[in-house]
């Protein structure tokens, strides 16, 4: 991914902070399921928490309310979403902007890493997943939700049915992602769909502009205006309706 691509998408969320939780039901979620994950298990007295793509701070605040003692990191490739987080997020924590695959700590130092739906945004997201992992103390876990490749079908199909390609990223699918996270002993991985009914071509539009999600599959040509407008029709002919796709998964680093 080039620095100019990333420098795109930092701005495109960046410019959406403070209205993004409008926008965010299944990001909440997302958030609060991992949340869940880690709170399984419990953290060291003291413990160290990195959160790689904290965004508005929709985790960062489950992650407040579990562990109120912890140290926490919070960082996002996006400064206007630290800024937002940092103001909103009611507990004491490092905030500062930073590219989550490319994480500027070094040795194991973190008992908990947790990130949700910011990994879809990386470049290499197994080299990723091994720095991140690199990070964390014996026993230390990873815990992350990202994008599935089923996410958008219905949209995408709308665009096939018109002859030009949907800019939506190509996301993992599960298999893929297990075998990935096949490289630490001690991993797993599970899917999780989430309908959503948009009501329309536009309310979809409104909402992946919403999050920030508007910097296209690299690659991805413009759909003519024309086109487009057939799009939105074969998608609303269909019911305007969709999926997000999201994979779950874990990695502990054993003693």
């Amino acid at each position: 991914m080039t620095g100019a691509r990333k420098d795109k998408i930092a701005s495109a969320f960046g410019a959406v902070a403070e209205g993004y939780e409008e926008h965010a039901g299944v990001q909440r979620i997302a958030a609060r399921t991992v949340a869940d994950l880690a709170a399984l298990r419990a953290l060291p007295q003291n413990a160290r928490i990195l959160e790689i793509g904290c965004g508005t701070g929709l985790l960062t605040r489950e992650i407040g309310q579990r562990w109120p003692t912890a140290s926490l990191v919070a960082t996002d490739l996006a400064a206007g979403m630290v800024e937002h987080a940092a103001d909103g997020a009611m507990l004491a924590g490092t905030f500062l902007p930073m590219d989550g695959e490319r994480p500027w700590f070094d040795g194991p130092h973190f008992d908990l890493i947790l990130s949700s739906l910011a990994f879809q945004w990386f470049d290499d997201l197994e080299l990723a997943l091994a720095r991140l992992q690199g990070l964390l103390r014996p026993e230390g876990r990873l815990i992350f939700s990202t994008m599935g490749a089923d996410s958008f079908a219905n949209w995408r199909a709308a665009h096939a049915a018109c002859d030009v390609v949907a800019g939506v990223p190509d996301y993992p699918d599960l298999k893929s992602l297990s075998q990935a996270l096949g490289a630490y002993p001690d991993a797993f991985a599970f899917e999780e769909t989430y309908p959503v009914e948009w009501g329309s071509a536009q309310g979809l539009i409104r909402h992946l502009k919403g999050i920030g999600a508007s910097v296209p599959a690299p690659g991805h040509r413009p759909v003519p205006a024309g086109a487009l407008r057939r799009v939105m029709s074969r998608f609303d002919e269909a019911g305007a309706r969709d999926n997000y796709h999201v994979l779950f998964g874990r990695i502990t680093r054993l003693a």
